[in-house]
């Protein structure tokens, strides 16, 4: 047998639609609501941060959402992405499990991330908007925003966490490359980051604060608008062509996955490859375990409560019915910069809610420890965060070895590391700490 095992689908067979899982859910999921009324919020208050055309898929529950051809030409650039078996280290588990793995850092950002990014630049330029504003917290999202805006002719205005900004210069200076204007958060450029930085001016950021800089950025500045990686429902929807190559790609390897498996961070790429597989839970009653992996230092779905809470430490959002450890929580500066999130998506939450999914949690010695042996088998350098989903598919591959049973677990590897090689130069010097 080779040593790796790759299932590829042409150009042709890049998703038409994105899947909405809205449509499906056995139960309706709770509106967001209005800060001052507690009601829910209509659509055209949203108005004042997102563009129309967007606001519009945010609150749909339509089924299957067209993906516009400007979209897929770009999506050409790197979809349909490879789908492998990890066969290599499948020998070094000796595990009778058959490992596969969607990879998504053949991107030109290196992560999933652009799935969402050109599509946003695409609505919000169809908008007339000129100007976006967003947060990052890696780095990943920011990138590929960069982008994406490079690809429709947007200005990219980025507020990154200040630790990622710090810890990962490369990432900051490929947004920079892409034509982006990056600031470290909090940051001097709104009132919300000047009242932080004057209360602790080592403040490391996190993404709850650079949210709420990038929505004030959005409100004071004339044809901007805001744009999210993750956490909302037309994020999760873009992301759903993860999982629908997947299916195809799982029919031509002649296998069906027992175990999906994802790390969670805002819930973005998670609900990417999870949601096609969940419509397939809920309406062929499929059998599958689906696993959202997180960190423990920020253990939103594992020790989180489900309940109303803002998306940002300056309560500036709608208030979203989610697994949340808290806005005003703020994580240890973990490697995983795009984990570091109090929330969860909404939708992911609700799946959780409703026994559709389930959520295990890893310290980050644990996952670089799993990082660098899938590294040394399978030659590809994970991001920290897609490390975490590796952390668990070794977990999940070690209990097929003792149960002597056969196992097929597929996993989303959302992203490369090789922007992050400080993180693992500190876990093999022996430096790693865990938060």
């Amino acid at each position: 047998m080779k040593s790796q095992i790759h299932f590829s689908l042409s150009e042709k067979e890049i998703p038409t639609h994105w899947y909405n899982l809205l449509a499906d859910f056995p139960e309706p999921l709770p509106p967001p609501l209005h800060p001052g009324t507690k009601q829910p919020i209509p659509p055209e208050a949203l108005l004042a941060i997102f563009p129309e055309n967007l606001v519009k898929q945010e609150m749909s529950s339509e089924r299957w959402v067209e993906i516009p051809e400007p979209v897929r030409e770009i999506y050409t650039l790197w979809r349909p992405s490879p789908l492998i078996r990890a066969v290599r280290l499948e020998k070094a588990l000796q595990t009778p499990a058959h490992i596969y793995y969607k990879y998504e850092g053949v991107s030109p950002a290196g992560s999933h991330k652009p799935n969402t990014a050109v599509a946003q630049a695409y609505y919000n330029k169809v908008a007339g908007t000129r100007r976006l504003a967003t947060e990052t917290g890696a780095g990943q999202w920011g990138a590929s925003l960069a982008f994406a805006c490079g690809q429709f002719g947007l200005e990219c205005n980025i507020y990154m966490v200040k630790v990622s900004y710090d810890h990962k210069p490369y990432r900051r200076m490929l947004m920079h490359t892409w034509g982006a204007t990056v600031h470290p958060s909090p940051s001097n450029q709104t009132e919300y980051g000047r009242k932080l930085l004057a209360e602790d001016p080592h403040c490391p950021g996190s993404l709850g604060i650079a949210i709420s800089e990038a929505i004030e950025d959005t409100i004071k500045h004339p044809n901007t608008k805001y744009s999210l990686g993750s956490v909302l429902n037309h994020v999760c929807l873009h992301q759903t062509v993860i999982g629908q190559e997947a299916i195809k790609q799982m029919e031509l390897a002649g296998e069906e996955p027992d175990s999906i498996i994802a790390c969670c961070g805002g819930g973005s790429n998670f609900a990417g490859l999870a949601f096609p597989f969940i419509h397939k839970k809920i309406t062929a009653k499929k059998k599958y375990r689906i696993v959202g992996v997180e960190p423990s230092a920020c253990p939103t779905l594992t020790k989180g409560e489900l309940r109303y809470d803002f998306g940002d430490t300056a309560e500036t959002t709608p208030l979203l019915m989610m697994y949340t450890l808290g806005h005003k929580f703020m994580p240890p500066p973990i490697h995983a910069g795009g984990l570091r999130y109090h929330g969860m998506s909404p939708m992911v939450s609700h799946a959780l809610k409703l026994g559709l999914i389930e959520a295990e949690a890893y310290h980050q010695t644990k996952i670089f420890e799993a990082a660098v042996q899938f590294a040394r088998t399978e030659g590809i350098v994970p991001a920290p965060e897609s490390a975490h989903a590796i952390a668990a598919v070794v977990e999940e591959a070690k209990r097929a070895r003792e149960a002597g049973k056969k196992r097929v677990i597929l996993f989303n590897l959302s992203g490369h590391g090789l922007l992050d090689l400080s993180a693992y130069e500190t876990y093999l010097s022996g430096k790693l700490l865990d938060a």
